[in-house]
């Protein structure tokens, strides 16, 4: 029975509807990707909901949300370059690589010039190898392998290749203050571009070895992903006050249309006749100039699903939207 002093027992229970788009949401510090995911979810009373790249609690900034069909491209963004500002604090090395962690030692920080700083930074740069952090969603055996670290297991991470396009100083007025008090940890603001599997926290970790002092990550904010180049992000605050203020119908209008996700991917338009073939799981000869995976559009620009061209020109369906065929008319010609 319900009790009146349970608020868990009073909410009402969310009925979800059918729901597709792209929200470009700010996630706030504090939680989760997943749990912003699932705030936002709710909000939008959305069946199906997926993010594409996972930020840590502390990190704040853009977490593209897909909802519903949406979900079928969320795989490419993953893959998408990303930029992102950070802090670095110097000397002070944590279990996590960043400010949430525990300290591990704490080393002096030697003086440095704009020139050795860039020298360092330059040695980050590139197609890199990177050992991953122990605490991180990467898994192991199926289980994340920061479970793994909070029991205490001893874990081994193998570096990888990974892309960073661009890690650049913003700012060591910390670092290069002479009046900076005795024992106070410097900060360094940073802009970093990189390709997927990178992960901010490793580079910082690196890069305070390479200083001869160590460091974390104090601050850190995701400001774009490919091909969301100057996101017009929105908050949860604000998400809640539009639904309360003006109603779920304007909320929806914060929703970008599934095709401002595809922008990154070359396009390939088909005829109504082609679509329905598509759409029946069949092939289309072509030829068409694009290699590899391409958006599928039709004839008016709507997003009908990804397909791939092969080295004849041929392209065949990989995941194609629920309307996929519903919008495709019978064919009279095999295309």
């Amino acid at each position: 029975m319900a009790t009146p002093n349970n608020p868990r027992e009073r909410r009402p229970r969310t009925v979800f509807r059918q729901l597709d788009g792209i929200l470009l949401l700010d996630k706030p510090q504090g939680l989760s990707s997943n749990q912003a995911l699932q705030r936002v979810r709710h909000l939008f009373r959305a069946e199906k909901g997926g993010h594409t790249g996972s930020l840590d609690p502390l990190a704040t900034g853009l977490l593209p949300v897909c909802f519903g069909e949406a979900t079928k491209i969320a795989g490419g963004l993953l893959g998408a370059r990303k930029a992102y500002e950070t802090v670095a604090r110097l000397g002070i090395v944590t279990d996590t690589d960043d400010a949430e962690g525990q300290p591990l030692r704490t080393r002096a920080v030697p003086a440095h010039s704009i020139d050795t700083l860039d020298a360092a930074l330059k040695q980050l740069t590139g197609r890199i190898r990177q050992r991953p952090p122990i605490y991180s969603a990467l898994k192991r055996g199926g289980e994340p392998l920061y479970v793994k670290a909070r029991r205490g297991e001893t874990i081994e991470i193998e570096a990888r290749d990974i892309d960073v396009h661009a890690f650049e100083l913003l700012n060591a007025a910390d670092l290069l203050d002479t009046t900076l008090e005795n024992g106070a940890s410097p900060n360094l603001r940073l802009h970093v571009e990189c390709g997927s599997g990178t992960y901010v926290r490793s580079l910082v970790r690196d890069l305070g070895e390479l200083l001869g002092c160590g460091a974390h990550v104090a601050q850190l904010r995701r400001l774009w992903v490919d091909p969301f180049r100057e996101p017009r992000m929105w908050t949860l605050d604000a998400l809640q006050n539009l639904r309360e203020q003006a109603g779920e119908h304007v909320l929806d209008a914060c929703l970008l249309p599934i095709e401002a996700g595809m922008a990154s991917w070359p396009q390939v338009r088909v005829n109504p006749a082609q679509a329905h073939r598509l759409g029946h799981g069949q092939g289309l000869r072509g030829p068409y100039p694009a290699r590899g995976q391409v958006a599928i559009l039709d004839e008016h620009g709507r997003g009908l699903g990804l397909g791939d061209v092969d080295a004849e020109g041929g392209l065949r369906p990989i995941r194609l939207f629920r309307w996929a065929l519903t919008t495709a008319t019978t064919p009279q010609v095999a295309g």
